[in-house]
């Protein structure tokens, strides 16, 4: 009879613990939701030798074109075997225009575009930028019947202080990321 109730009591501390572990938990982690890990518990990497991005995405090279007033170019990137640059405009509020992906048919799933605006001399006198993620929650399955949305249009919008001084542009994809 000692042993039997020996063997209770400690089964009864044991299920006593488990449920003070169970009410810690919920308690430390309030908000997270009951079907999601805690974040404490989320994988953590880290690549040896990779240094963290310390900036935007850039072309290399964009400070070094000069194109004609009037005149929109593409400026040499990365990915430019992956996309072609169409309909490439400048007016009074920007850059306009749009990219085909060319080497498959997967949907885009990160997209950059740079433009340098330049001056009536041909300098480069400010930057802009276009970015496309793509927000799956915000998908319509109906909408996306069919094959992937290979074009990005885009706009770039001219920074207040550059208007009226930017009479050129040229347009660069530093960012492509698709399935």
């Amino acid at each position: 009879m000692n042993r039997t109730r020996r063997t209770l009591v400690v089964a009864g501390l044991a299920l006593l613990a488990f449920c003070g572990a169970l009410v810690a938990v919920r308690v430390t982690t309030p908000d997270a939701p009951a079907d999601q890990p805690s974040p404490a518990a989320a994988a953590r990497t880290s690549f040896p030798g990779l240094p963290v991005a310390a900036a935007e995405p850039t072309i290399a090279g964009l400070d070094q074109l000069s194109p004609a007033a009037g005149s929109v170019v593409h400026a040499p990137g990365p990915f430019d075997d992956r996309f072609r640059l169409e309909g490439l405009t400048l007016d009074a509020e920007g850059v306009h225009g749009s990219a085909l992906v060319v080497s498959d048919v997967s949907e885009i799933l990160e997209f950059e575009a740079l433009a340098g605006f330049y001056d009536a001399d041909g300098r480069l006198i400010g930057t802009g930028r276009f970015v496309h993620h793509l927000d799956e929650e915000h998908v319509d399955p109906a909408a996306e019947a069919g094959p992937p949305n290979e074009l990005e249009e885009f706009t770039i919008a001219l920074a207040p202080e550059l208007r009226g001084r930017a009479v050129s542009a040229a347009v660069g994809v530093p960012v492509l990321v698709d399935e």
